[in-house]
């Protein structure tokens, strides 16, 4: 069951992967939006833990952590592609999974037997593949400080999540707090930089872009809270997931994402897979049948 949940989740962040690359071509403040994706991820959880009457307890305030670490992993990353190679950072991000299953295995001792560990590699190597870019030299190493603080706060986030899931944490009240812990810190970084447009962050916009009027505030806030919905639905998901199977595992399917937003450059955006994307794409679902076939 913790594949279905896992499965879903990636296809969640894989909604909000194309709902940011998408933003990402507009003029707007991104503290901001992701103010507005936190927010809506606040709303959900608080709304949905008073429905179900779930507990909070002191557990629940490891969401605090989640929220840092998520915080910083965006941060991260947008700092990563704003003075790095893009390709190099999104590369690295792939690689959480490489980092929880050796914490896990530290923290708690969690192992995977033989064909376990075959199919994370084909996982992982899939992912790699998919995010490698061939015009990416190992001189072109700008940035890459950015793209290892986000492959280890993400990796933070998830090895945080099944702490509270160990600890039998109720998933809703975690997930608040985790949600308005990221909320506060994406508002006061909107607020200390209030009304500048992140364009100089975006070196290949498109100069018509770029002379588009910016979005305003309320705008900006209200698109940050309709993306977040899929934010939200992904880490919901995600925590069952962790909740019922082995930490690395869970990560790399989640991480899987990439292969929706692939897809929707495919369909939508007529962009035709390259032999490399292709064999990426079938690494990845590879491992995740030989997964199934385990389960």
């Amino acid at each position: 069951m913790w594949l279905v949940f896992a499965a879903l989740s990636a296809f969640a962040f894989g909604l909000r992967g194309i709902l940011y690359h998408w933003t990402s071509q507009k003029p707007i403040n991104r503290n901001l939006m992701l103010f507005g994706v936190f927010s809506t991820g606040t709303l959900i959880t608080l709304t949905t833990s008073i429905i179900l009457q779930q507990p909070w307890t002191i557990h629940n305030l490891v969401g605090i952590f989640m929220g840092l670490f998520s915080f910083a992993a965006n941060g991260s990353i947008y700092k990563g592609f704003a003075v790095g190679k893009a390709s190099l950072v999104a590369m690295l991000t792939g690689l959480p999974p490489v980092v929880v299953v050796v914490l896990a295995y530290i923290r708690w001792g969690e192992t995977l037997n033989i064909l376990q560990l075959l199919a994370f590699v084909i996982i992982i190597t899939g992912i790699l593949i998919l995010r490698y870019s061939s015009d990416l030299s190992l001189k072109q190493l700008r940035g890459v400080q950015w793209g290892v603080l986000a492959m280890i706060f993400f990796a933070l986030n998830d090895l945080s999540g099944k702490q509270a899931m160990l600890w039998d944490a109720a998933i809703f009240p975690t997930l608040f707090t985790m949600f308005f812990t990221g909320s506060i810190c994406f508002a006061c970084l909107w607020l200390i930089g209030r009304g500048k447009v992140l364009v100089e962050e975006q070196p290949d916009l498109d100069q018509e872009l770029i002379k588009e009027q910016p979005w305003s505030e309320s705008k900006t806030y209200l698109w940050g809270m309709v993306v977040g919905v899929t934010n939200a639905s992904g880490m919901i998901l995600m925590l069952p997931a962790l909740k019922l199977g082995i930490t690395g595992l869970v990560s790399a399917v989640v991480a899987m994402n990439v292969l929706f937003i692939l897809l929707y450059s495919r369909l939508f955006l007529k962009e035709k897979f390259s032999p490399r994307e292709f064999i990426g794409i079938c690494l990845a679902l590879a491992g995740v049948i030989l997964l199934r076939l385990l389960g």
